[in-house]
């Protein structure tokens, strides 16, 4: 087994975890600031509904927003759609087929929209 070279402190009481980095705790840590995903630019509105025991649920990838911006587009939209849903891996979900309405209104907030899918 290899030794680690620095051997940092990977938890603290004090602090609980630790980032390997720059060794400040993962709430105050400065090496990973919240990044962009990467993409073509796209926001692809999609159906679902495998593994959801025949519930459909609106899809909605590609947008390029850091977390906490895609997390009050979510709000935004399930407001404006009057459903729940939720954020899951920088997918959104929203729960039903509102895919027109979501193009919609994503249209409006100037992303550059496509239904995907049948």
């Amino acid at each position: 087994m290899a030794k680690k070279r620095d051997g940092g402190l990977v938890f603290s009481t004090e602090f609980g975890r630790m980032c390997p980095d720059c060794g400040k705790a993962q709430a105050e840590c400065a090496c990973k600031q919240d990044s962009v995903p990467e993409g073509d630019g796209i926001v692809r509105v999609s159906r679902e509904t495998k593994g959801r025991k025949g519930k459909g649920v609106t899809l909605i990838t590609g947008v390029l927003l850091p977390a906490a911006e895609l997390k009050a587009l979510a709000k935004k939209l399930k407001q404006r759609c009057g459903t729940g849903g939720a954020v899951k891996n920088g997918v959104i979900e929203i729960q039903g087929d509102q895919r027109d309405l979501m193009v919609e209104e994503l249209g409006k907030q100037g992303f550059k929209v496509k239904k995907a899918g049948g």
